[in-house]
């Protein structure tokens, strides 16, 4: 099979048959902006949005950008399959993201911040202020900031000093009592709020202000600015601008020298605040002499050089989203529980009867828990062996696990040390669970563990039964309540055959090449997509239905789209939901013409994952955790699972796949020249918002 894939993309090897990734991810996130900037959006869901796109640009830089610019360093001309070299990628990538940049900076000052004010939300200046605001500010500063603030001078003995990435300083010129001007950097401390609430501090100190539901901020830098002179006695402040550098965060591991997987790892973490810097944002209007000092002690050139006006770090307006302004975001909802688990007190009981599906966030996450709970507790329970891979801080999970270890249960548990941004978190969890001991895997030499599953094995009478939980998402109990995410627990004989079989491969020795029910990567999941994406070819081909919907959230992998063009081609109809990253070109004659994409950006974020054959009307649906890229069908250990169950077979393709493509409010379509637009709505037809259907229905 794998040949004929490769043929395939001999076949539709052309620049012109290939969106570029980051060009295609820039666009994702200019949808986010644009819920942003989206009027139907209530105001602090709008706050919401601007600090995941600036969440958004920074990982971006971190790990994207900075892996191009290694590129060019290497002196890397090769073209990539889309045509551009990493410099001619490196130059739209910059041409592209000016103008959004520029929008966004416009609409935070001119719109975002007016419209809060309106709704007694007021970000303000320390120049503006009343007197006797400033004066209980000036006491916040002597109290809290001032004994965690440390200037940092430079001169022969006082070396520039290191800058830790994304860490917010303050740019300083002094001129001394001579006349002579020196450098200096403050850091602004990361250890409390970014924006200060002047209402509080007023009320704590028993002076009245405007009345109930005014809020008055400012941000912490224009208050440290005010009062430099604190820090600098008997010195000129000549200048201050706050400024931030983005670092190159992105671990490269050796693993097959690594003897011991987590120190090396604990090691690269240390190693991860020196990374390159490949960005430098600072405050418009910075004079030459200051923005050559930093320059110079950071090497950077000119296009490294972001000139931003102020605030800078937009991610942060995420703490507006903390007041209590209920009525500016969107109408909470309860998150359901499947009537099955309140019948069933017994969890094992309640799957034994059935095969039960969570979608989340609309069904609770507490059954998963709950799962694992009753697995520590139960005296029948054997074995529980699981995979985690961002389980986040206080997992209610690892507590259960530690519990059946402790009980003397066998636990065995994969930690994927190597997911991005959670190594320190994961490395945590995984000596805790060592302790009380369970076996504990961190991961396979050359493969991120991203497959979600847990295995108990239970004493029922005389023989062992298997119970499984297969799941699109992480056993994370936070994300769950704002990521979409399938959840399948079973108890099916093949299903759970398989996954045995994967925790014996991530855990011992194992080539085993053949599974029952599961597409597993990097085993066998590319070469059976590629032959259910061939049956509807040939389907097609034979003057039969041909169909194919695929919900992702990206679409990257060469081979994956060249077999889709292949079965446009043929006659089979395709459609892709896909939220964010597409390299697939739709619509275009004569190689897509029967593809239809679309991205759905909403209240939550999309992130399960629906494969959707249609076989001649014996329909094929599976649930899974990889996305078609590259690295999830070859670099990863990924898990597809078919629905067995046609109640939940009928449920994903009605109220999931059928519902995401009815979608005319949120949903965007892609063009053939890498442009979204909204699904325009035909008069007389129903508004349909998948995500508030869905909440409705639960």
């Amino acid at each position: 099979m794998e040949g004929k894939t490769k043929d395939y993309l001999q076949k539709y090897d052309q620049p012109k048959n290939f969106f570029n990734r980051e060009l295609s991810w820039i666009a994702f996130n200019n949808r986010v902006l644009e819920e942003a900037c989206n009027p139907g959006n209530p105001l602090l869901e709008r706050v919401k949005f601007l600090s995941i796109f600036h969440s958004n640009l920074d990982e971006f830089y971190m790990i994207r950008i900075s892996g191009i610019k290694e590129q060019i360093e290497a002196n890397v001309a090769e073209v990539r399959i889309d045509g551009l070299t990493p410099q001619k990628e490196l130059e739209k990538i910059e041409d592209v993201l000016e103008p959004i940049l520029e929008k966004i900076v416009d609409y935070w000052h001119n719109s975002l911040v007016p419209e809060l004010r309106e709704n007694n939300i007021d970000i303000t200046h320390y120049s503006g202020l009343e007197h006797r605001e400033k004066e209980i500010l000036n006491h916040y500063f002597e109290k809290y900031l001032f004994p965690n603030l440390t200037p940092l001078a430079i001169d022969p003995g006082r070396p520039f000093p290191f800058i830790r990435n994304l860490a917010l300083s303050i740019g300083i010129i002094i001129k001394n009592p001579k006349g002579e001007l020196h450098f200096a950097r403050v850091k602004v401390p990361d250890n409390i709020p970014r924006l200060i609430r002047i209402d509080t501090l007023l009320n704590e100190s028993r002076k009245t202000y405007k009345g109930n539901g005014y809020i008055k901020v400012i941000w912490v830098e224009d208050l440290i600015i005010a009062n430099l002179k604190r820090l600098f006695p008997g010195m000129k402040i000549v200048e201050a601008k706050t400024f931030r550098i983005t670092r190159d965060t992105d671990i490269e591991i050796q693993e097959d020298e690594a003897d011991d997987l987590l120190k090396v790892i604990e090691e690269n973490i240390k190693q991860r605040r020196f990374g390159n810097v490949v960005r430098m944002e600072i405050e418009e209007g910075v004079s030459d002499s200051l923005l050559d000092v930093l320059s110079t002690h950071l090497e950077l050139d000119e296009h490294d050089i972001h000139r931003v006006k102020a605030p800078i770090g937009l991610s942060k307006v995420i703490e507006l989203y903390g007041l209590p302004f209920h009525h500016l975001k969107d109408k909470p909802f309860i998150h359901k529980v499947p009537k099955i688990f309140e019948e069933e007190g017994d969890i094992f009981s309640a799957i034994r009867q059935r095969d039960i599906f969570l979608h989340h966030p609309y069904h609770s996450f507490s059954p998963v828990i709950d799962f694992i709970r009753q697995a520590a507790e139960d005296p029948d329970v054997l074995t529980i062996k699981q995979t985690l891979y961002r389980v986040g801080t206080n997992s209610p999970i690892i507590k259960h696990l530690m519990d059946a270890a402790d009980s003397k249960k066998q636990v065995a548990v994969l930690v994927e040390l190597k997911a991005r941004f959670d190594e320190e978190n994961n490395i945590f969890w995984a000596r805790a669970l060592e302790k009380v001991g369970a076996h504990v895997v961190y991961g396979l030499i050359g493969l991120k563990t991203h497959g979600k599953m847990t295995l108990v094995v239970r004493r029922e009478g005389s023989e062992l039964r298997r119970y499984v939980h297969l799941s699109t998402g992480n056993y994370n109990s936070s994300t769950a309540k704002m990521y979409t995410d399938f959840g399948l627990f079973t108890c099916n004989d093949d299903i759970c055959s398989d996954v045995s079989d994967i925790f014996n491969f991530l855990t011992g020795y194992s080539n085993q090449k053949e599974f029952k029910k599961l597409l597993v990567a990097p085993v066998n999941m590319r070469q059976r997509l590629v032959h259910l994406i061939e049956r509807e070819i040939a389907n097609a081909r034979a003057g039969k239905k041909g169909r194919i919907i695929l919900k992702t959230n990206s679409v990257v992998d060469p081979q994956i789209i060249s077999v889709l063009y292949e079965a446009s081609c043929a006659g089979v109809e395709i459609d892709l939901i896909v939220r964010g990253i597409c390299s697939l070109v739709p619509g275009k004659k004569g190689l897509s013409g029967n593809i239809r994409v679309r991205s759905i950006v909403g209240r939550f974020l999309e992130h399960h994952r629906v494969f959707y054959f249609y076989n001649n009307g014996a329909e094929d649906v599976f649930i899974s955790s990889a996305d078609l890229m590259q690295r999830n069908l070859s670099g990863r250990v990924e898990v597809a699972t078919p629905i067995l169950s046609p109640e939940i077979k009928s449920y994903l393709i009605k109220n999931v796949l059928n519902l995401a493509l009815a979608d005319n409010v949120t949903a965007r379509i892609l063009d053939e020249n890498m442009n979204y637009f909204f699904r325009p709505v035909i008069d007389g037809e129903e508004k349909i918002n998948y995500q508030q259907k869905l909440i409705e229905l639960h």
